[in-house]
């Protein structure tokens, strides 16, 4: 008697994908609107970092804030919601997300709760020019680059076991793009605000 065929994989894209990329270009556009409606009074360069606020907060908010909750009164996987059902794509590439892995569900409680108000006070900041909107900078980015490194070097120095890099999507858009982006754009900021910083220096001890 012949074997039975395997099963076929799954697609690699299915409904779920699509409105999971969708959700998250949703919220960068919701960004960008505010940034315009809130920052219409700042320069370029501001508003340009209004947007990546806006979007930074609506994330931790509205997206890592409902993982956190789903894996504090259980886990991803035994969720059924539509909030889980996008992070349940991402745990395709990260099964860690699934089954509310301590370290990635300690990471993201602070995350929500400490970057989400620091990021929102740093928009209130930059709208209304205050002087503390480069000590909220630094420590907003310093807090996100902590994160991201918190993410990954666990798993990283037991080889890896939680990643899935066996296609494109997963190795390149949800690992690599997602959260490259809370490295360089913290990065960028960090650099902006040690060359404001440096330029309000040089002005104090000339006119001072």
């Amino acid at each position: 008697m012949a074997e039975a065929d395997e099963a076929p994989e799954p697609a690699l894209f299915n409904k779920v994908t699509a409105v999971s990329l969708v959700a998250c270009a949703a919220q960068l556009a919701v960004g960008y609107v505010l940034a315009q409606v809130w920052g219409g009074k700042r320069c370029a360069t501001d508003r340009l970092v209004l947007v990546w606020l806006f979007y930074d907060a609506l994330v931790h908010i509205t997206l890592e804030g409902p993982f956190v909750y789903m894996s504090l009164v259980g886990t991803v996987a035994t969720s059924d919601n539509i909030f889980a059902e996008l992070w349940k794509e991402y745990g395709k590439a990260d099964q860690r997300w699934l089954h509310s892995d301590p370290t990635i569900v300690s990471v993201e409680l602070l995350t929500v709760v400490l970057d989400g108000f620091l990021a929102l006070l740093l928009i209130y900041a930059i709208v209304n020019d205050k002087y503390y909107r480069h000590f909220v900078q630094i420590a907003l980015c310093v807090c996100e680059l902590y994160g991201g490194w918190m993410t990954f070097s666990p798993d990283w120095l037991i080889g890896s076991p939680s990643l899935n890099t066996s296609s494109w999507l997963y190795l390149w858009v949800y690992l690599v793009f997602f959260n490259s982006v809370w490295v360089l754009v913290p990065g960028l900021l960090l650099w902006q605000s040690w060359r404001d910083l440096r330029k309000s220096h040089h002005y104090l001890k000339k006119h001072g």
